[in-house]
């Protein structure tokens, strides 16, 4: 595993993380199963870890926490969000209160076993709720030794461009993958001004290699469900991609990840998944490079149509 800075946080990542949401999280996914995954990743290098407050209907932050008992996480970068939480029957609130931030990361503490969290991000807020009363409140969690680090979790690109204007903000996590090339541009912006980028939906959600259609499991079923219902102009590009799966020496995950990588503004692309096959291949990318055609290929695609869009809940 290859690790890079996290801009100027003074933080190292690997540069494959690994997202603990959605269906992992879930009860209905075995727990033994689902710390074996984050278990597996710590033993093949990874130290980035990614959760949030409200994911899997607020099922996914104590469970990693529950994965990191024991564990020397010293090393580790435990990445988490506030802002949102899980308000029930499906639903997902937000609060981007001061006071409702300083109780979700305090919650999170306790949740994931931390004394500190190494990055706490807001998930999905608009530019009107970065208040200066909330960024005084970030700041207050950071001068007490509560968090390292502050970032912003958006996959609106407005909101990306504002936070790259906030000297508190440290981090900003988007949506890069190859049916996002137009994010390039974005990134190099973020990271001229010093702040850290992390890849969120670094695989597209395997849309390039039609995951959609490969149903094994009820996992399977249900991000197929959301993909169709969430998603359905990206599961209709993904189909341009397929040359993706074709190059020699790696396969189309690890193709779509060297992508990512191939940009060096990225500190670390966060992978998810529910099976220890895929993670052994995801991992395997960390060091892959891609013909300079293939490249340039994926950068000249014309965007999906999708525009940037708030983060949501996993």
């Amino acid at each position: 595993m290859l690790y890079r800075s996290l801009g100027r946080t003074g933080l190292s990542v690997s540069e494959i993380g690994l997202g603990c949401a959605s269906w992992w999280g879930k009860p209905a996914f075995d727990e033994a199963r689902a710390l074996a995954l984050v278990h597996a990743a710590i033993e093949r290098g990874v130290t980035l870890f990614d959760t949030g407050s409200s994911y899997s209907a607020g099922e996914a932050e104590p469970r990693l926490g529950r994965a990191l008992k024991g564990r020397d996480t010293a090393g580790l970068v435990i990445a988490t969000k506030a802002g949102t939480f899980h308000a029930g029957g499906g639903r997902i609130g937000r609060d981007f209160s001061p006071r409702a931030v300083t109780a979700s990361a305090e919650r999170s503490l306790r949740n994931l076993g931390l004394d500190a969290l190494p990055l706490l991000q807001l998930h999905g807020p608009a530019s009107a709720e970065l208040t200066d009363d909330l960024l005084a409140a970030l700041r207050a969690l950071k001068a007490k030794g509560l968090v390292r680090a502050l970032g912003i979790n958006s996959f609106d690109p407005a909101v990306i461009d504002h936070a790259i204007g906030l000297p508190d903000v440290d981090v900003v996590m988007v949506d890069y993958n190859v049916l996002r090339p137009e994010r390039e541009a974005l990134i190099a912006r973020a990271a001229g001004a010093g702040k850290g980028v992390l890849a969120g939906m670094a695989l597209a959600m395997g849309h390039t290699g039609r995951k959609v259609a490969s149903l094994r499991g009820p996992q399977d079923l249900w991000y197929a469900a959301r993909a169709l219902v969430r998603h359905r102009a990206d599961v209709l590009a993904g189909a341009r991609y397929g040359f993706l799966g074709r190059i020699p020496g790696m396969t189309g995950p690890q193709a779509a990840l060297a992508y990512v990588l191939a940009n060096g503004n990225v500190a670390s692309a966060v992978i998810g998944t529910t099976r220890m096959a895929h993670l052994e291949e995801n991992l395997a990318a960390s060091g892959m490079r891609l013909p300079a055609g293939v490249v340039a290929r994926i950068s000249g695609m014309a965007p999906t149509g999708a525009r940037g869009h708030a983060a949501t809940e996993r």
